[in-house]
């Protein structure tokens, strides 16, 4: 176990990500290939949860388009993922709020945590 986390190190770059857990509101930029061209698409949404740890570590984000929930997960360490932008912070009680997709309306609303 300890040759695959010492490859890892070596091999995969680290980015300098802003922190965030659950409940926080970030945007992610990425880029998209279409064929010969790239462009940046953004993703705003709500954090669900992290998980994994190091190089598998992954975060999956939960926004609203027009009535439909959407959820993403992104790999940490994705080459593809330009900057990740922290909205807002929420404040949660737990590292993963999936009860947050039964929610609509005000009870779907996260407290902002200050500080």
């Amino acid at each position: 176990m300890d040759l695959v986390k010492y490859v890892q190190d070596q091999l995969i770059e680290k980015k300098d990500l802003p922190e965030f857990g659950a409940g926080d509101t970030i945007t992610v930029y990425y880029q998209i290939k279409e064929g010969e061209k790239t462009r940046t698409q953004f993703f705003r949404g709500v954090v669900l949860q992290r998980r994994g740890a190091g190089a598998t570590e992954t975060f999956t984000i939960r926004k609203m388009s027009g009535n439909v929930g959407v959820e993403r997960i992104f790999p940490i360490n994705n080459p593809n993922i330009e900057k990740i932008e922290v909205n807002k912070k929420g404040k949660v009680r737990r590292a993963r709020i999936f009860y947050q997709r039964e929610r609509t309306g005000k009870s779907a609303r996260i407290k902002e945590r200050r500080g």
